[in-house]
């Protein structure tokens, strides 16, 4: 029988949305505030959905301290009070939006758990604004 177990977590990071191919005008109109060249943050709020067999002997599809360790270094410590467009390497060429930053979470748990776990990492950028990805 297959499970899925769910943890939240959450990290504030400021970006600003651009393409510098684009005009200041295009980035404005497409972007909107989200284009201001000062930066804006979010408080972003995350839930890691693991989905597996639930093991016979433990009863657990894995250990949720366990997950909870790996978002704590490979999430929050690593985007947590930072300028994503500065200061993580992923965002200097690619463009900081919620359906990138949902990628590069998304990578870097799957990196981290057994390949029999599914994975499915679900990002709120706002409480009415989210993005879902599971590796598709």
């Amino acid at each position: 029988m297959k499970v899925t177990i769910n943890r939240k977590a959450h990290f504030n990071a400021a970006h600003r949305l651009n393409n510098p191919n684009w005009s200041d005008e295009k980035n404005r109109e497409v972007f909107g505030k989200c284009s201001n060249p000062n930066y804006h943050g979010h408080n972003y709020e995350l839930i890691v959905s693991v989905k597996g067999e639930v093991d016979p002997e433990s009863g657990f599809v894995m250990n949720l301290d366990v997950l909870r360790r790996i978002i704590e270094d490979e999430v929050e410590e690593y985007l947590d009070h930072k300028n994503l467009n500065l200061d993580i390497e992923y965002f200097k060429t690619i463009n900081p939006t919620a359906e990138n930053i949902v990628v590069l979470i998304w990578n870097r748990i799957r990196a981290k758990l057994n390949n029999d776990l599914e994975l499915k990492v679900t990002l709120y950028e706002t409480p009415r604004n989210y993005v879902e990805y599971e590796g598709d």
